[in-house]
């Protein structure tokens, strides 16, 4: 490892739970966590092996969320005129 001063400024993720050093950035689900957490430099981190889910300092480095594109299999109309959506 390098001896570099950002790396022991910003430690690397940790699971508290399992030990796994990958997470990635969660949701923010409530009113506290959108406004409240930000100004205590905490967001959301969800391990990406047992997924539990925790605060951590912003400057901790995690992976950004995995976004999955819905999945359109050939022969299937994507035609949403005859679904009740909310």
């Amino acid at each position: 490892m390098s001896d570099s001063p950002e790396l022991s400024l910003f430690p690397a993720y940790r699971c508290d739970d399992c030990g796994s050093e990958a997470g990635f950035r969660s949701r923010r689900r409530t009113w506290a966590e959108r406004f409240i957490l930000p100004l205590l430099l905490l967001r959301p981190v969800r391990c990406a092996e047992c997924f539990r889910r925790d605060y951590r300092m912003i400057f901790t480095p995690v992976r950004d969320r995995v976004t999955v594109a819905p999945v359109i299999l050939p022969g299937k109309s994507s035609d949403t005129s005859n679904r009740n959506v909310a």
